[in-house]
Parts: C-alpha cells; structure tokens; sequence
C-alpha cells in the first residue's frame, strides 16, 4: 500500500498549475505540460467531468486532477462512472478531488464529515480506487479523513504555517497538495490589488476559511475589509518570479509533495507560468 501511494503521489510532480475547470484552453495545456508542470487541477465545481476530457485529450501524459468535485450538486454514482470512462480512455491520468464546498451556497447543507464519508461510501461502491481520490481539507477531522480513505489532501487557500501542521496530522506517505495565489509583479501595491478581490470574494466570507485562518493565528481585523496587506501577502506570493517561486516553495519545505500554483490577473497564464520555471534554473 505505501509503496503504491508514494507512485501516485509521484504522478504530481513537485508543482502544477490550477484553475478553474473551464478556463485553461487545449493550447494552454500543451504549453504547461510542455513547461514541465506535474499535474493541471481543474478547480470549482464541476456537476460533470465530461467536461475534463478535452484537457486530457490535449495532452500527452501530465496528470489532470478535479480540485474539486463538490459532493452537494454531483450525484457519487454518476461522477464514479464518468470517472470510469475517463480510466478507460486516459489509463492512471485522472485524480478525483472531491470536496464539501461551503455552507453559505449549498441549501440543506449538513455535517460535511458525514456526507463527504457517505459520497466516499459510494464511490468505494463502485469501485473508485483509494488512491485515485483527493480530499479537500482544511481542519484536523478532514486532514485525517484524507489519509484514511484518500490519496491525501488539497488544501485551498493556506500558507506554508498551514502545510506544517497539515503534514503533522496526515503523517508521512500522504499527498499534501495545496493550492497558492501568485502575482508577477514586484510592485506590492499594484499585486496587492490584483490579489485582494480574488481572496475576499467570496473566500473571506465564508466560515470554513474564516475558521481555518483563525486557526492560524490571523484577527478579525485581518479578515475585515478585503483583508489587511499582511493576509493578502500571506495568501498571494508576489514579486518577480525568483520572489514568487521562493514564497511558493516554502510549502515544499514545510512539508508538502506538491504546491498547486494560481495565476491571477488578466491575460494568459502561460507567460508567468514559463518565468516561474526559469526562476528555478
């Protein structure tokens, strides 16, 4: 079982790059492929994965995951066969990120513990691999559920303080994949600003990611108002791309197998993505 899940967890790479599920292009996904990215997570919520395949098909043999399938408006049935088809076609390509979204949009929204264990109870149902899953998780509870009944976790908006003590609760041989927001640009007040609305809207109103910032440490004040510059610093590295890579690896430090990397600001993606990979040599 370890040994199968370090080969999984290898599949990553050390960085990706994230978006939403309908944003990257074909031609986009060449080119971060090309660049030498582990995996694309294709985030929001997708209600089907069909969707997915035309990233695959554009493709070689990068690892494509779903960051994340949000268990409120997906039918586990469903998504498990559609999950199958794309195994058919796209052999060991394909992680399924699934995850409880937020209380705030969902009506009837019930204890996400339970319900993301009974959506898991379906999937092993239909034969969905363990280790072909991925949890979105924040809290201990949830963290733990990931190494149990996952391939490991995709924390979203968290810092390296998050990643340390994430590692600490999976332990070791579990995937700890968080996301992180990134600004080229060395001017602090202009990435500040390109940074800001992205994280306040709707991120800083909602109570799984309120709560977990006030797990690490961060006031009332902070969150208030678009959050202070010391949040915002936090939760987008910025600077030139040595500056940026170098906020982003300190997850890799701090524990992490893989930091999913987030573009933000107009304009294509690839241009940063590529300056990115050139700060590294």
């Amino acid at each position: 079982m370890t040994s199968d899940r370090s080969a999984h967890i290898a599949r990553f790479g050390t960085h990706g790059v994230w978006a939403g599920w309908d944003k990257f292009s074909p031609e986009q996904a060449r080119a971060i492929e090309e660049l030498g990215y582990g995996t694309i997570w294709l985030g929001g919520s997708p209600k089907h994965l069909r969707p997915i395949r035309k990233i695959l098909d554009a493709t070689e043999a990068i690892t494509v995951a779903a960051g994340i399938v949000n268990i409120w408006n997906t039918d586990a049935a469903v998504i498990a066969d559609e999950f199958v088809e794309l195994e058919d076609d796209f052999p060991g390509r394909f992680y399924l990120g699934i995850g409880a979204g937020h209380r705030e949009a969902i009506a009837g929204y019930q204890k996400p513990y339970t319900a993301v264990n009974h959506y898991l109870d379906i999937l092993d149902a239909k034969k969905v691999p363990t280790q072909r899953r991925i949890l979105a998780a924040l809290g201990p509870r949830m963290l733990r559920l990931s190494a149990d009944r996952a391939l490991g976790a995709h924390p979203y908006l968290t810092q390296p303080t998050h990643t340390a003590l994430a590692r600490a609760e999976l332990g070791d041989g579990v995937l700890l994949a968080p996301e992180h927001k990134v600004v080229i640009d060395i001017d602090p007040q202009k990435a500040r600003a390109i940074g800001r609305p992205p994280v306040d809207q709707p991120y800083l109103h909602l109570t799984n990611y309120v709560s977990n910032l006030k797990r690490l440490g961060w006031a009332d004040v902070d969150i208030a108002d678009g959050g202070s510059d010391a949040l915002i610093d936090a939760l987008v590295a910025h600077g030139d791309a040595a500056t940026v890579r170098g906020q982003v690896d300190k997850h890799l430090t701090a524990g992490a197998d893989h930091v999913a990397i987030q573009v933000l600001g107009e304009g294509d993606p690839v241009g940063p993505l590529a300056e990115i990979v050139k700060a590294a040599i």
